[in-house]
């Protein structure tokens, strides 16, 4: 299995378009990216390529990193910057099946595959295949499961993609607070590499309207208002998983220069080999 992380930004990716913070200004001199979140996992064994989040930036990453088209997708979550690459898929691909969660998202009264149907109902090249959470599916030669986590109003899942072959396995926290389901939480761990979802450090929160939330015994906010993980979070998270390795994605502009591409933050176009 060969993980390439495709994209490691928010929302706005850095560096982000016309601003100068030091961040976004430090990204553009070291010529370093985190464009939206998409990350690409290649079967060795079979020769398929499955994608993981379709996003907005999706052409330049397949023509930056050097990696094979899809031959299947997953989509955790409908908000667009994990979503609306698949717009693409006009005369890419002959046929990309996308698999999503089946469950009806009290917020929108549709699942995430039914919203990703009626959103690209005019793709004739993409098919919609909805999974239910906590029910492994085999797509690429993997066994993929699907688990809620916690990103409101949405629903917005995290995956295990692991190969039965060889044993490898990948870990995806998706979008989400700290608050991953305990039932979740045990379907993700001991993972050889987890991408954990960190927004922001957690001297951050004292910026955000809502604060910070799920300190631990020291004080430290591990979640970011409501909706994502702070940096000390997702790398709490990585602990009580017992992940192998865990890379921090999904990492905005708002870090300082000197804190924004410090380890274990990931960038674009890393690789793993599990």
């Amino acid at each position: 299995m060969r993980v390439t992380l495709l994209g490691t930004g928010d929302t706005t990716g850095t560096p982000t378009p016309g601003c100068d913070c030091g961040t976004c200004q430090r990204a553009r001199e070291t010529g370093v990216e985190r464009s939206r979140f998409s990350v690409h996992v290649h079967n060795d064994r079979t020769g398929e390529s499955l994608l993981v989040d379709a996003s907005p930036d999706l052409r330049s990453q397949f023509l930056t990193h050097d990696v094979a088209l899809p031959d299947a997708a997953i989509i955790t979550h409908i908000h667009f910057d994990h979503l609306d690459g698949l717009g693409n898929a006009y005369r890419l691909f002959e046929d990309l099946p996308v698999s999503a969660a089946d469950e009806t998202d009290p917020e929108t009264g549709e699942s995430v595959a039914e919203s990703v149907r009626s959103r690209y109902d005019y793709l004739d090249t993409v098919s919609v295949h909805p999974q239910s959470p906590f029910e492994p599916f085999r797509t690429c030669g993997f066994e993929v499961t699907l688990v809620p986590v916690d990103h409101p109003p949405l629903v917005c899942y995290g995956l295990r993609i692991h190969d039965p072959e060889t044993g490898a396995t990948l870990a995806v926290s998706g979008d989400t607070t700290y608050a991953v389901p305990d039932r979740s939480r045990e379907v993700l761990s001991e993972p050889d590499l987890l991408l954990a979802d960190g927004i922001v450090l957690s001297h951050h929160c004292e910026y955000h309207p809502y604060g910070g939330a799920h300190a631990d015994d020291d004080g430290v906010f591990r979640t970011f208002g409501t909706k994502h993980m702070t940096v000390e979070g997702a790398l709490a998270l990585g602990e009580a998983l017992e992940a192998d390795r865990t890379r921090v994605v999904h990492v905005s502009h708002f870090l300082d220069a000197d804190e924004a591409f410090a380890e274990p933050l990931a960038v674009d176009g890393e690789r793993y080999d599990l």
